[in-house]
């Protein structure tokens, strides 16, 4: 097995990560373009179907391929990887789709709108209009099943991340973590700073489709008021019976 970065003519870099893994690098910045490309090869990679990779895992400017190594030892991937047509690796994805995703800010289910609004120097409400104003990227999925990395938060609503992460975040919770912002899927721990909730399953483990979002998907926040909030609940709530 190799055990250095290998580069490559294609301007990608492979990283083995033991003799289960395999991380395929594009780049060292975040940015739609270069996601796109990561998007794009682990679909080819998955559209391979070959014996022993067991899942393809797209970040924002990575692949990380895990094996079976009983089935697939990391130097034969890593050949079939450079020996895939270059065509191939530079093909786009199809059109991701287009999410509105409702949201009651501040309140109980955005604690944090205020401290947003203050490291802003502006009120809350701008804070709502400008964070709901843009169309965000899905860049990758990650931290816990189907919790969605959005790109990117205006730069004057950008903030860190909460110096103690909170010991549970309710389900549905829409929070910023420095040019990030995110919807946490199902109760967890977390430190990002929590502007407003959704009543919007995000994860549902017992459909084909489990994750409401995918990687290259676009995402807009509306605003709602806590009676429509209740709406989507109760509608929510009937479709599961």
């Amino acid at each position: 097995m190799a055990d250095s970065p290998t580069s490559t003519a294609q301007q990608f870099r492979l990283l083995p990560l033991g003799d289960a893994a395999l991380t395929v690098e594009f780049g060292n910045e975040i940015n739609p373009m270069l996601n796109t490309r990561v998007i794009a090869f682990a679909e080819v990679v998955r559209t391979r179907r070959w014996e022993g990779v067991l899942d393809v895992v797209p970040t924002y400017r990575s692949v990380t391929i895990h094996v079976d190594p009983l089935c697939l030892d990391l130097n034969t991937l890593m050949d079939r990887l450079l020996n895939l047509p270059f065509a191939l690796s530079q093909e786009t994805t199809s059109p991701g789709s287009h999410h509105t995703i409702p949201v009651l800010y501040g309140g109980e289910g955005g604690p944090d709108l205020e401290d947003v609004a203050a490291h802003a120097k502006m009120s809350s409400a701008d804070v709502i209009r400008l964070h709901s104003s843009v169309q965000y990227r899905v860049y990758m999925l990650g931290f816990n099943p189907g919790f969605p990395y959005l790109g990117s938060v205006p730069e004057a609503l950008a903030i860190s991340r909460l110096a103690t992460p909170r010991t549970r975040v309710p389900a549905g919770s829409v929070g910023i973590a420095d040019r990030q912002t995110g919807i946490y899927p199902t109760a967890t721990p977390g430190g990002w700073r929590l502007i407003g909730r959704t009543p919007i399953k995000l994860y549902r483990p017992r459909e084909t489709t489990p994750f409401l979002l995918s990687p290259g998907d676009m995402v807009r926040f509306e605003p709602i008021t806590a009676q429509e909030f209740d709406r989507h609940l109760r509608e929510r709530d009937a479709d599961t019976h």
